[in-house]
């Protein structure tokens, strides 16, 4: 378990601990101690010191409405920063093509150019998420990494990454986003509401419904432990094989 809370500021107090409780609840529980990214700056930090002295960094001094443009950051300040004042450390790519064997979206490709040279220390000073989750799937011996398809095009910055620090590859799985029926990213919708402590089971039916599992509606009534195991044992990946998005009906899902 690792609890992702380096952007501080933005920090809600005491929901790292109501997220725990919550997994708790839908039976989905963890092996050893818990790492907070908070307190394991000295290994980003380090990382960093790393990259500089292979040359493989540059300062950026772009603000996010100059480099967040269609296309990615053109390389403004790959020679030096172009202002005074607080600099973003950015890695710097070069135009290797990447193939991926993602475990369910198949092979992908991606030019290291086209991603553009990504930011691994914000103007603020905090890490940013992309060295620190390639600093820790290393330490604490990740296999498979398996989240969203919203973040495959985060993979190929981590690969790069994972390659110059010399650190291990785990397996990539993206599973497919969730949208609105319209195309809009759930999470980010005005329908959107919290998970709901007092139906676990009916949310997750719903979850591995979206998810194209086919979960028997019994189910819904029994303990979340006994769903969980479900789930294991009823895996069917293939359902999922190419699919980047499902799309919400009502309890339905459109691919």
């Amino acid at each position: 378990m690792r609890m992702e809370d380096l952007d501080r500021a933005r920090e809600v107090k005491s929901a790292a601990a109501a997220i725990l409780r919550t997994l708790e609840l839908f039976g989905l529980t963890w092996d050893g101690a818990i790492e907070y990214q908070s307190a394991r700056t000295a290994h980003y930090t380090q990382a960093l010191e790393m990259l500089r002295a292979l040359g493989a960094t540059f300062e950026c001094s772009c603000s996010r409405r100059e480099h967040d443009r269609e296309g990615g950051y053109p390389g403004t300040c790959r020679a030096g920063p172009t202002r005074g004042g607080p600099t973003a450390t950015r890695f710097r790519v070069d135009d290797t093509v990447l193939s991926i064997e993602d475990r369910l979206q198949g092979k992908c490709e991606f030019r290291l150019r086209d991603c553009g040279d990504v930011i691994i220390r914000r103007r603020d000073g905090a890490f940013a998420y992309q060295l620190a989750v390639v600093v820790d799937d290393a330490l604490q011996n990740i296999t498979d990494v398996v989240r969203g398809a919203d973040l495959l095009d985060s993979t190929p910055w981590q690969i790069a990454l994972q390659q110059a620090l010399k650190l291990p590859t785990p397996r990539y799985s993206h599973l497919p986003l969730v949208l609105e029926p319209g195309g809009e990213k759930l999470a980010k919708s005005r329908r959107s509401v919290a998970i709901d402590r007092r139906i676990v089971g009916r949310q997750l039916w719903q979850a591995l419904t979206l998810l194209q599992q086919d979960p028997p509606a019994e189910l819904e009534s029994e303990p979340a432990h006994t769903f969980v195991r479900w789930a294991c044992d009823n895996w069917q990946p293939e359902r999922l094989r190419g699919v980047r998005e499902v799309r919400a009906g009502a309890y339905g899902t459109t691919v």
